[in-house]
């Protein structure tokens, strides 16, 4: 993964096509920006010869990660209005007397599985926006209804506009405390499993999104994509997470298939990754909800 423009040069192909994505899918890791500090990078290719950036969370580093990280998970959890629908019922039952925890609120998931899910997928979000083209329409988690159960569809859903020929990024993320061979196996099956389908299944959900909340020339755009998909005017990448132990690299080099062209894999290795989900969710909600300055 050299350093070169960030958006790709060769579209998606079948699975039986020669493999020939460039690494530059990805972009340049941050430098001195949103996860940049102290998560170090290096890039390569697994033993299939697909392209693979291993990244390395240094334990020094963990506050600055977790800081930024947290910040992450309330903007995806929960929109500004929403925290401030929520200071205000704290602050009217603090008026009153009444404890803040009969105001009802939960944006948090307190699941410890859908904790590790939901820190995986905001990375992964976070990162490609921070090495590539594609923006975030929506931040899913916001209509989710019951912040305990993990929502179903695409982990990941990411779009460039900004040049003639669209593209849409499809993510598929994983935690593990320990990282195996079925790990790996299943972020590339359930990728493999968006190409057969064709469009990923949470387009439509993305486009109702924006249409709800008025946000139609966007809509309207990703709406498009079905058309631009069937005249071969767009193109689809997949970029598969693992977050794990520093043995993440290895897992990820010796158990991912080829069976896409258009995969990019990254894994995030550290010392213990279930210290920076303890961390990362452990004062969410005072953060959530600490008066702003």
């Amino acid at each position: 993964m050299s350093k070169s423009p960030k958006r790709p040069v060769v579209s998606d192909g079948g699975m039986d096509s020669a493999y020939q994505v460039p690494a530059e899918v990805l972009g340049e890791h941050p430098s001195g920006e949103l996860f940049g500090s102290y998560i170090t990078a290096k890039d390569g290719e697994t033993t299939t010869g697909i392209p693979h950036r291993s990244l390395i969370q240094e334990e020094d580093g963990i506050e600055e990660t977790v800081s930024q990280l947290r910040a992450a998970l309330i903007r995806h959890h929960a929109s500004p209005k929403m925290i401030a629908r929520d200071r205000r019922k704290i602050m009217n039952l603090r008026r009153q007397g009444y404890p803040i925890s009969d105001a009802g609120l939960h944006r948090f998931p307190k699941v410890d599985n859908t904790q590790k899910g939901n820190l995986a997928e905001v990375f992964l979000a976070e990162y490609l926006i921070a090495t590539t083209n594609a923006d975030l329409p929506v931040y899913r988690f916001h209509e989710n209804t019951n912040p305990d159960e993990s929502m179903k569809g695409d982990d990941v859903l990411a779009f460039d506009f900004t040049s003639q020929r669209p593209r849409i990024i499809v993510g598929e993320a994983k935690f593990r405390k320990k990282p195996d061979k079925k790990s790996v196996e299943d972020i590339v099956s359930g990728l493999v499993r968006s190409h057969q389908i064709g469009l990923p299944v949470s387009l439509v959900f993305v486009e109702d999104t924006l249409y709800k909340y008025n946000k139609d020339e966007l809509a309207d755009r990703i709406s498009n994509c079905s058309l631009q998909m069937a005249e071969g005017k767009l193109d689809l990448y997949y970029i598969g997470l693992l977050l794990s132990t520093r043995d993440s690299k290895i897992k990820v080099d010796q158990h991912t298939d080829n069976k896409l062209r258009s995969l990019v894999m990254i894994s995030l290795g550290m010392d213990d990754p279930e210290k920076l989900l303890r961390y990362c969710f452990e004062k969410i909600e005072e953060e959530a909800y600490a008066d702003p300055d």
